[in-house]
Order: C-alpha cells, then sequence, then structure tokens
C-alpha cells in the first residue's frame, strides 16, 4: 500500500511538474523564457553525463567534444545540407555518436584518472580541429545560422524564432532524451553498468565484457550530448570552438556534483542551481565563479551525495525509519 501511495505520488508531482514547464514561457518574461531553454538544454547534458559517472564510475573531461560534434554537425547539416530539423537534430546525434565510439573505443579500457586524462586529451584535440579547420568550422568564428529552418509537423509549420515555441521545441526534443535515459538505467543494461561503477571486477569473473559494457555507455552518452548541442546550437544560431573546449566539459561536471551523481534528475536539479546561483550573483559581481566555487564546498562537505542525492536519501531513511 506505502509503495503504490508513493508512486502515485511521484506520478502526481511529475504531471504537475511537466505542466508548469509547460505553461512557463506563457507567463514569463522572455529574459526567463531564455534562460529555462538553456537550463533544459544543459540537463539534458549533464544527465547524460551522469550515465557515466553516477551509474557506471567513468569520470570523463571530454564531453564537450560529443556536444560540440553535435552542433557542428547540426550546423553544417542546415549550412551546406539544406536539410530540416529533424535530420540537423539526427545528424547532431549519429556524429557525436560516431565520435564516441571511436574515442570510447580507446577510452574505456583505462580506469579512474587515466580515463579522465585521456577524455581530456581527445576532447582538446577536437577543440584545437575546430579552431584551426577555418574551411570547414569557420575557425574561432564558428559557423553562424542566418536561420533556423522551421519545426513542421504534417502539414503544421512553426517559426523557431519566436522564444516561446524555441522553449516548448527543446522541452519536448529533452523529455524525449530524458525518457530514453530513463529506459536504459532502468533496463537490465543499467544494472550492468551500475555493477561496473560498484565492482568491475566480479562482473568480469562472472563472464561480461566490462569494456564492450563501457563502451555501449559511452556511445550512448555521446549521443544524447550530441542531442544537446545540436540544440544548443539551433538556441545560439550558431557553433562555435568553445563548446568543444575543455571548460565546457567541466559545466556537466559541476551540475552532477550540485544535484547528486547517481540520481536520475540529479543533474538536472544541479543545472537548476548553477543558473540559479548565476542570475543571482551576476547582479552583484561578474566574478560570480568565486560564488560557486565558495557554494560546492560547503555542498561537498554537508551534501556528499549532492543536494537532491542527500535530501532524498535521507528522506528514504526517515521513511525506513517509520513503524
Amino acid at each position: 500500500m506505502r509503495t503504490s501511495s508513493l508512486s502515485a505520488g511521484r506520478l502526481g508531482f511529475g504531471a504537475v511538474l511537466l505542466l508548469l514547464l509547460v505553461l512557463c514561457p506563457f507567463f514569463l518574461p522572455i529574459y526567463w523564457t531564455l534562460i529555462l531553454t538553456e537550463i533544459l538544454i544543459m540537463a539534458l547534458f549533464a544527465m547524460s553525463f551522469n550515465l557515466l559517472l553516477g551509474y557506471t564510475g567513468l569520470l570523463s573531461f571530454g564531453q564537450a567534444g560529443m556536444f560540440g560534434a553535435g552542433a557542428y554537425a547540426a550546423a553544417l547539416a542546415i549550412l551546406k545540407g539544406g536539410l530540416s530539423l529533424w535530420l540537423a537534430l539526427a545528424a547532431g546525434v549519429f556524429t557525436a555518436a560516431l565520435v564516441a565510439l571511436v574515442i570510447g573505443y580507446l577510452c574505456v579500457r583505462r580506469d579512474e584518472i587515466y580515463f579522465a586524462m585521456i577524455t581530456l586529451g581527445f576532447g582538446m584535440m577536437l577543440y584545437t580541429v575546430a579552431h584551426n579547420w577555418i574551411e570547414l568550422t569557420g575557425g574561432s568564428d564558428g559557423l553562424p545560422l542566418p536561420a533556423v529552418p522551421p519545426l513542421t509537423f504534417f502539414a503544421w509549420e512553426v517559426s523557431l524564432f519566436d522564444p516561446r515555441w524555441m522553449y516548448l521545441f527543446v522541452l519536448a526534443v529533452t523529455l524525449l532524451g530524458t525518457l530514453v535515459l530513463w529506459r536504459v538505467v532502468r533496463s537490465p543494461f543499467g544494472l550492468l553498468l551500475t555493477a561496473i561503477r560498484e565492482n568491475r571486477d566480479r562482473l568480469a569473473f562472472v563472464g561480461a565484457s566490462v569494456q564492450n559494457i563501457r563502451l555501449a555507455a559511452f556511445v550512448i552518452a555521446g549521443a544524447i550530448s550530441g542531442l544537446a548541442g545540436a540544440l544548443f546550437c539551433l538556441f545560439n544560431n550558431m557553433a562555435t570552438p568553445d563548446f568543444l573546449h575543455w571548460g565546457f566539459s567541466a559545466k556537466p561536471v559541476l551540475m552532477t556534483i550540485l544535484g547528486g551523481a547517481g540520481v536520475f534528475l540529479g543533474p538536472a536539479f544541479g543545472a537548476a542551481v548553477f543558473f540559479a546561483l548565476e542570475q543571482a550573483t551576476i547582479q552583484i559581481t561578474e566574478n560570480w565563479m568565486i560564488v560557486l566555487g565558495a557554494v560546492l564546498i560547503p555542498v561537498v562537505i554537508f551534501f556528499p551525495r549532492g543536494i537532491l542525492g542527500t535530501i532524498l536519501h535521507r528522506l528514504s531513511a526517515g521513511r525506513r525509519k517509520t513503524p
């Protein structure tokens, strides 16, 4: 009885939250609609990273490489290929998955700091290519989009120049990516990822291929990162080398730590906290990263599972103690 009521409560909370997200652009000013759009994109990016760190135990400093690959693929699909909006997104996902397959094949054989450093090296290689291959990527100027293709659904066509429609489009795609990640972590494959995080040697002992499972997780995370990158390209009307820089890879790491690694919606919560801190502090000082660093220290000390992760853990512990 308690389990069913708890599940019903979660479904009700999710439905209310989704309704609020849908209604937000019709009540908020344009500025905050744009901020919410960016939060959604970065939340999807951070949740894809959480598939590696939180569920598989792999710390990657090169996720911006797949994010930027998806952004550039979408930009080139529109500028060079004249493809539709949906095909541009598909190009971003496919390209990022292919890049992740190549990089992951060379990285998943290593553990811990070695894995992190190799992904960092590949990420900076991709950044250098994007920065120097001027004929294809536009160099440091990037690839500006003169216009974003309209959203077409059968005979219905909507311009994404309107921030409200862009927000709703990003929300729909983010929900789709979130559902994919949810199915992955709740599947038998997701249990294998958790087993690798807890004790990879024991999993290998029973005959599972740890490297292949890690590679599959790396490709899935890369594909979702590419989807977020393609959305970010459409949102900003351009793709730049900054999307591939190692500093951009730090964003999903910070968001996951803030929200809680291993908690499914923890990175999304961390993304909201990250942008809330940014918007609150830039009104006072431009050095808002100092404030973020000052916040991270007590979070790590007093919220070892992240803010959302620690709250959920304490609530769960309280329910277990309740007779």
